[in-house]
């Protein structure tokens, strides 16, 4: 975001606990001025974004609090919502608050592993807390349009339950597959694309990941459950060679994928009725 921000000509103060990282993103032009570890600076910032783990967000918010008064737009990148909106509605931040999750990521972790044009095109969840003003939503908004993102509103809680099952459930079965496979021997250099994207996220960044799955555990502990029962259903059917309750497991698959590209088919492209 700094990298992409910076490149359209915005002025960005960074804060990272690792001087090294602060000192690559100063070379690369990413970082203008550095923000000192008291966050006295943040005083003059019009906007703050909190780009760390979910469970360090709600921290570093509460030590960002008394500088913040000259803040338009509060906001986050993390990967569960309910908390960190909970949080700055408890301190007093509701008002100038939306909780940000672009939906962009990759196993890579880290400055070395940012580059330019990662939001292009990508949806961006804004979870605005009850009492975030409409000036705040719209900061939000055209930050996000900025740098390529797609903003779209949804309530913190609903998105939590959405995630556990689009994104923290399959970090979940990659990481189940890659300890199968290292179980049985299987080096990735055996397995064909297939394998191999899935288990892409086996490389996921184990600290960012754990605070994740714990923030959100009740959510991720629900879609496991689902996932479980869809597995046991399979495994009975492949162990009974039952071609029919197999069969059953890839008609639901194929009607999931057919609906979704119905869903991405563009809208007018064909007219029935009328002129």
């Amino acid at each position: 975001l700094a990298r992409d921000l910076a490149a359209r000509g915005a002025t960005v103060w960074g804060y990272d606990a690792a001087p090294t990282t602060l000192r690559r993103a100063r070379r690369a032009g990413a970082v203008h001025q550095v923000i000192g570890s008291d966050l006295a600076r943040l005083a003059e910032a019009q906007t703050v974004v909190l780009a760390v783990p979910v469970d360090v967000a709600p921290v570093l918010l509460e030590r960002a609090r008394p500088y913040l008064g000259g803040a338009s737009l509060i906001t986050d990148v993390g990967s569960t919502k309910q908390r960190i909106v909970e949080h700055a509605t408890r301190l007093g931040l509701g008002a100038r608050f939306v909780g940000g999750h672009p939906i962009a990521g990759d196993s890579g972790a880290g400055w070395m592993a940012s580059r330019r044009g990662l939001f292009a095109g990508a949806r961006v969840d804004l979870c605005p807390t009850l009492t975030t003003s409409a000036g705040t939503l719209r900061r939000a908004r055209a930050l996000w349009r900025a740098v390529g993102g797609r903003p779209a509103l949804i309530d913190a809680r609903v998105h939590d339950a959405e995630l556990a099952c689009s994104s923290h459930l399959p970090q979940l079965l990659s990481l189940a597959l890659a300890g199968v496979l290292a179980a049985r021997g299987i080096s990735r250099q055996r397995l064909g694309p297939g394998g191999t994207e899935m288990t892409r996220l086996a490389g996921s960044s184990a600290a960012m990941w754990t605070a994740i799955l714990g923030d959100n555990a009740a959510q991720v502990t629900d879609a496991l459950d689902s996932c479980q029962s869809v597995l046991g259903a399979l495994r009975g059917a492949v162990a009974r060679r039952d071609r029919q309750g197999m069969d059953g497991v890839f008609a639901e698959a194929h009607r999931w994928m057919n609906a979704a590209r119905v869903d991405a088919l563009p809208t007018g492209g064909k007219r029935t009725g009328g002129k």
